[in-house]
């Protein structure tokens, strides 16, 4: 997918109504009161080629890059959050309300904004020793954790 189409996507998932119960799609799940979306994924665990797995995350990288600066034209700059607070919540036992669970238990930080009484967060989950690089979005009306 480009980098229009992530573009597309998000704005979709902007104006689009919640549904009254939990649905997945072919890029994410849909329930009440968010949407998610995973907009690339390169995972490279199988790849024997470290080049190649670095030019594949490499790419992963410059897409979230793009997707961030074209996103801070449009709505300022995001709030930059970290999440630390909320996983050590989580691993203490507390419940993290969906859709803030899996990027809390997935990823250091998130870049966030909050446009037309939504939240809109673009989440970048990096695996371990430069393997695998994730880049998803949550649009939603459920504060951050």
């Amino acid at each position: 997918m480009t980098t229009e189409h992530h573009l597309g996507l998000i704005d979709g998932m902007r104006t689009q109504d919640f549904p009254s119960e939990r649905l997945h799609s072919g890029t994410g799940v849909s329930a009440p009161g968010y949407h998610t979306a995973l907009l690339l994924r390169e995972d490279l665990y199988g790849e024997d080629d470290t080049s190649g797995r670095a030019q594949r995350r490499a790419q992963c990288l410059a897409e979230h890059d793009a997707l961030l600066t074209l996103l801070t034209l449009r709505w300022g700059e995001p709030q930059l959050v970290s999440l630390w607070s909320a996983q050590e919540r989580m691993m203490a036992g507390e419940a993290i309300a969906d859709p803030w669970a899996e990027p809390v238990s997935g990823c250091e930080y998130l870049q966030l904004w909050r446009v037309d009484g939504r939240w809109i967060a673009m989440v970048l989950y990096l695996q371990e020793a430069g393997v695998g690089c994730e880049l998803g979005v949550i649009v939603t009306v459920v504060d951050p954790p």
